[in-house]
């Protein structure tokens, strides 16, 4: 498989590997500390939901800004190694059990993710600008695509053995080591970037630094605080999004956006198609970030409140050995304590942090109850995020092997298509939770896991088809002077679906019936697909107009 590709191939693979261990490593288990009455901060599920929506997005905001200053001033290679070193020291203070500390740590990661994601798949891009590797962009996408996954699926083991074993710092410890490991096996290929890391400099036309800092950044800052503190006619606390983080990132946005569109009225006749389709792109990719983006809030909750996750016997055995399960013991009085006061908070509209902590019995059915006093044993709840990188492990050379037939019979779908079937089959992995929650008439029992293996095993092909084709297709399209810019902008997208996800999710609670939130995901993805779709004649003559499938 190496062979065909570039030699620089396997150390931006590895060196992503390790990166998305610590990043999936930490968001793995970064709403469940939140929420931890002991050992983390005791919020509420909308405040952790709200927390993580903010973060991931600013998470992947941030690829716009670094993805401009490796463009013209610092280079790749320079850009990948500042933003992994700013990213593994957040991840070892994040598990510092102070408020300041965990923002700051996060500002860290979110700086450094600024520098690291854009670069790394553009630097990867460039080798296949080559014509001997041309034909194999997308598959060396899908390669590369695999890299990240194997790194979130390993990474959650770590973690569930981690923060077990010795508690949630030691966890976000491991992330920054794996962080550190990253950069050091990229430093190690630094010989064969050689004449691919090369800076493009500011180009005839480009807007200078100062006026993206005086025209986009500082007004980003503004509207980001007049979003913070303005007020509008929602009913949570009169926010206009749904919070004072949310409405403070939306605003904060509107520059950028505006920057992106200004790309294309000022481009060069030649690149205002390319560019137009691109910006087209963006704005579709939208919603299936916010759908997907649930994993670490939603559907995690789903896993700790709603699933069966005990385990028996050899499993028993295996996992407890491993520090891959934890015992609870239960007790009949708790629960019934428990439900008492659940009731009483939805009859005042009160949220207790306390109370809001779930207990893992409240849901089982009678027949299935321990005796009182009786200890169980269940699998870690982050564990369930390795099951979507899992199932990219699997089905990636299957993918893959399924495009290369298709090429070899000249009926490979063009990328733009292939993004819009990944919507498509996106939107119907929602369907199987509408079901889960059928099946567990409607949380009021617990459900089996496989119903989150299906879910995420069909919306794994859904991204297949989407997530590694996008970075190709901004590679293929992007005029050659803004080409990491233009990564920067598909993590724009990118970031705003992840703040939608957390808005999602927040509303979580506020569903009596819990088909209806998934029913709300599948209408976003089905109205993204028909959009998708609409666009398709125009990104296709696009693509035949560059020469580029």
């Amino acid at each position: 498989m190496w062979n065909k590709h570039p030699k620089a191939l396997p150390y931006l693979f590895l060196s992503e590997m390790w990166e998305r261990f610590g990043y999936y490593l930490m968001i793995g288990i970064f709403t469940l500390y939140l929420k931890d009455v002991e050992s983390g901060f005791a919020m509420t599920e909308k405040e952790a939901a709200d927390l993580y929506g903010t973060f991931i997005a600013l998470v992947f905001l941030t690829p716009f800004l670094g993805g401009l200053i490796a463009d013209r001033y610092w280079g790749y290679r320079k850009s990948i190694i500042i933003g992994g070193i700013l990213m593994g020291i957040g991840y070892f203070l994040m598990g510092v059990h102070s408020l300041t500390v965990l923002y700051v740590a996060m500002t860290l990661v979110i700086l450094g993710n600024g520098f690291f994601k854009p670069n790394i798949s553009t630097l990867l891009g460039n080798f296949y600008s080559i014509p001997e590797y041309k034909d194999k962009k997308d598959e060396g996408y899908n390669i590369f695509y695999m890299g990240i996954n194997v790194g979130a699926f390993i990474c959650n083991f770590f973690g569930a053995a981690l923060y077990i074993l010795l508690g949630w710092h030691y966890a976000f410890m491991a992330a920054g080591v794996g962080m550190f490991i990253g950069v050091a096996t990229f430093i190690i290929g630094t010989k064969h970037y050689v004449g691919y890391d090369q800076k493009k400099g500011t180009q005839e036309g480009d807007m200078p630094f100062y006026k993206i800092v005086l025209f986009i950044l500082v007004p980003s800052v503004i509207f980001g605080i007049i979003g913070w503190f303005i007020k509008g006619v929602g009913t949570d606390g009169n926010y206009i999004f749904g919070s004072d983080s949310t409405d403070a990132f939306i605003f904060a946005c509107i520059p950028v956006i505006f920057f992106y569109s200004s790309l294309y009225f000022k481009a060069k006749p030649e690149n205002k198609r390319p560019i137009g389709a691109l910006l087209s792109i963006f704005a579709v990719v939208i919603l299936f970030w916010a759908v997907f983006k649930l994993n670490g809030s939603a559907l995690t909750t789903w896993a700790d409140r709603y699933t069966d996750r005990q385990i028996t016997g050899t499993t028993d055995d295996v996992f407890r050995g491993l520090s891959l399960a934890d015992q609870i013991k239960y007790q009949k009085d708790s629960v019934a304590v428990y439900d008492a006061q659940f009731r009483l908070q939805k009859e005042n509209g009160i949220v207790k942090k306390e109370v809001n902590y779930p207990l893992y019995f409240r849901n089982v059915k009678k027949e299935k109850l321990p005796e009182k006093g009786a200890t169980i044993t269940l699998w870690a709840t982050n564990l369930s995020q390795s099951i979507n990188p899992g199932w990219v492990i699997m089905l990636t050379p299957l993918v893959v092997a399924f495009f290369t037939f298709l090429r070899s019979r000249k009926k490979e779908p063009s990328t733009p298509t292939k993004i819009a079937f990944g919507l498509l089959i996106s939107a119907l992995s929602v369907l199987v939770m509408v079901a889960a929650v059928k099946a567990g008439a409607n949380g009021t029992e617990k459900v089996s896991v496989w119903w989150l293996v299906a879910n995420y095993g069909i919306i794994t092909i859904g991204e297949l088809f989407l997530s590694p084709m996008g970075l190709s297709v901004v590679s293929k399209l992007s005029p050659a002077n803004i080409t990491s810019l233009m990564m920067g902008g598909w993590f724009l997208s990118t970031s705003i679906g992840n703040k939608l996800s957390g808005v999602l999710a927040s509303m979580w609670d506020t569903y009596e019936d819990k088909s209806n939130f998934f029913w709300v995901n599948f209408g976003l993805l089905m109205f993204a697909t028909l959009l998708m779709f609409s666009l398709l004649k125009q990104l296709n003559k696009v693509m035949a107009e560059k020469g580029i499938n």
